[in-house]
């Protein structure tokens, strides 16, 4: 009876394993975090500015929101953690 049990527990573990709290699903939290801080960073610049100058930094702060969730699906896709460094050393310039 214990191969039959150890047989049935090997394909659950491997799906809580495949579930999440994985080094990839903190980093996609971190990327999300991380991209949302530097939106907000500049839409405040944008709320001190006007004009062409306004909607750029607007444009910008969408562009990185999005280029943020589509960094975090594709760490959590992918399994790799690594792209949290990725995302860092972009925002960073």
């Amino acid at each position: 009876m214990k191969p039959f049990a150890l047989a049935l527990s090997a394909p659950a573990l491997l799906a809580l394993a495949a579930c999440g709290g994985n080094a990839d699903d903190k980093a996609a939290e971190n990327i999300e975090a991380m991209t949302e801080n530097k939106a907000d960073a500049l839409e405040a610049q944008a709320d001190n500015t006007s004009g062409a100058a306004e909607e750029q930094l607007e444009e910008r702060a969408d562009q990185v929101r999005e280029a943020g969730e589509d960094a975090a699906e594709r760490a959590d896709d992918t399994d790799d953690a690594r792209i949290e460094n990725q995302v860092a050393n972009t925002i960073a310039k």
